[in-house]
């Protein structure tokens, strides 16, 4: 753990197994932090942050700082991309991917840093003798938790919008993952940010994690993982009514008209579904094909599911890894035994994939009944169900018919079929004619159970700030 400038393995006795998911074995172990360590992380920040030790630098310079970070990020990316696929399985070109969003992100708010500013407004009028100004000052002491499906990705993004607001942090990375995040905190420190603006706390969520969000002296709290969590989260920070930015589940639709480039929604569909071996919040695990195109469809993902290979990946030649743990390989497993019993057709896949690890075979199933649960819940695995429909009003009523709302795909070559599908789905990011498809200055984020708040884009680093509003008597 990384406590106001120092590394220390915590208060406790207890340490986290880490394991390497493509083989089942344990290959390390990991700090453990009680609630006194998060409470001393906690106070770290709070001092930092009282004091000014981060805010008070030029912000040229904290933005000189965010930058520097970018590039020992791209000088260690050898190392980091070692250890993320050690720890969390995915393949060496999605590894590689991630890391170069991830830095990236610090160098896309490292430009915001400079540029936040308040609004000026003359009220000197024969009857209102005032000049106003307005400050934007960060919100204070944020706690970053984070998930396991991209570990060093969501900590540098969390991190790089909270620093460049002026926040001091307490990061926390999932239990299952907390590797890369000791790498990050050496790259802070070599970029010069000081002692005790980031803290970071490997731990439990049910004591690391439960001590931070209740601690009364965090201000925001940025949270990506469950909607069960997102919902405890609510309800703890009600009482000290915490800002909140939460990115939570996801069940999106991927709808393939009949007039659609089959040959290309295809490649979308399987990429927004098998990348990242399904354990992605907007994977696209339900597709509905237009009855025309449907037998199409269903064959077409069945043959892309065959031609995966899987395994570890350090493998340059695999293109699906493990699950990240033995206790998502069950959560999916349950979900696929569910399937057929509840009336789905398993065209392909569906079990487990070998001896070792956590690895699950790519499967498509056909008619699964809108109330079963392959169709209802989150399955973050590589599994998707596809579904016929007849016309537009049919496929809109389905699609939205979710909690969820995080994303959803169009596949068309009309362009008015397009557009009156973005405007009527309940979802926070639509792709037309493409899949997975981001930036950095887009703001994302979901609708209904799908989280608060936006992240990326300006949208994004306002969500760390707070408006001051001045008024002076002339």
């Amino acid at each position: 753990m990384l406590i106001d400038g120092e590394w220390t393995l915590g208060s406790g006795s207890k340490t986290l197994a880490v394991f390497d998911p493509a083989s089942g074995k344990q290959v390390a172990e990991s700090a453990d932090a009680s609630a006194d360590d998060v409470n001393k992380a906690v106070a770290a920040a709070r001092r930092t942050f009282d004091t000014r030790v981060w805010l008070d630098i030029d912000p040229t310079d904290r933005a000189k700082i965010l930058w520097k970070i970018a590039d020992i990020i791209d000088s260690r990316a050898a190392d980091i991309i070692e250890i993320e696929v050690l720890n969390q399985g995915m393949p060496v070109y999605v590894a590689q991917w991630t890391l170069g969003m991830s830095a990236n992100v610090f160098r896309y708010y490292a430009g915001w840093a400079s540029k936040i500013q308040g609004i000026t407004t003359n009220l000197d009028t024969p009857t209102r003798n005032f000049h106003a100004y307005t400050i934007r000052e960060p919100m204070g002491v944020a706690a970053l938790i984070v998930p396991w499906n991209g570990p060093f990705y969501f900590a540098c993004a969390k991190l790089a919008v909270a620093l460049a607001a002026g926040c001091s942090c307490v990061l926390k990375p999932s239990e299952e993952t907390p590797l890369t995040a000791v790498m990050l905190g050496e790259i802070l420190i070599e970029a010069g940010v000081p002692a005790g603006v980031v803290n970071i706390v490997q731990g439990l969520g049910d004591v690391a994690g439960e001590t931070l969000v209740d601690h009364p002296d965090v201000d925001k709290i940025g949270f990506t993982g469950s909607t069960a969590v997102g919902k405890k989260i609510v309800r703890s920070s009600a009482e000290t009514l915490k800002h909140l930015t939460l990115e939570l589940g996801g069940k999106s639709p991927v709808i393939i008209f009949d007039d659609a480039n089959i040959e290309n929604a295809l490649a979308g569909a399987a990429q927004g579904v098998f990348q990242g071996s399904g354990q992605m919040c907007v994977a696209g695990s339900r597709v509905y094909a237009h009855r025309k195109v449907y037998d199409e469809v269903v064959e077409g993902l069945s043959e892309h599911a065959r031609s995966l290979k899987l395994g570890s990946g350090f493998d340059p030649s695999v293109h699906l890894g493990p699950l990240v743990s033995a206790k998502q390989l069950k959560h999916v497993s349950n979900l696929l035994e569910s399937a057929e019993p509840q009336g789905a057709e398993i065209v392909t896949g569906g079990k487990r994939w070998g001896d070792e690890g956590f690895f699950v075979q790519p499967t498509v199933l056909a008619n699964a009944p809108a109330t079963s649960r392959v169709m209802r819940e989150e399955i973050f695995g590589p599994v998707v169900a596809v579904t016929p429909f007849d016309d537009i009003d049919e496929v809109t009523s389905w699609a939205n018919d979710t909690h969820y709302g995080l994303a959803a795909a169009i596949w068309t070559q009309n362009v008015t079929t397009a557009h009156t599908m973005a405007r009527q789905m309940r979802a926070g990011q639509i792709w037309l004619n493409c899949q997975l498809a981001s930036d950095l200055s887009i703001p994302s984020g979901g609708f209904k159970q799908s989280g608060l708040g936006k992240e990326h884009g300006l949208e994004g680093l306002d969500a760390y700030l707070q408006t001051k509003s001045v008024f002076l008597k002339l």
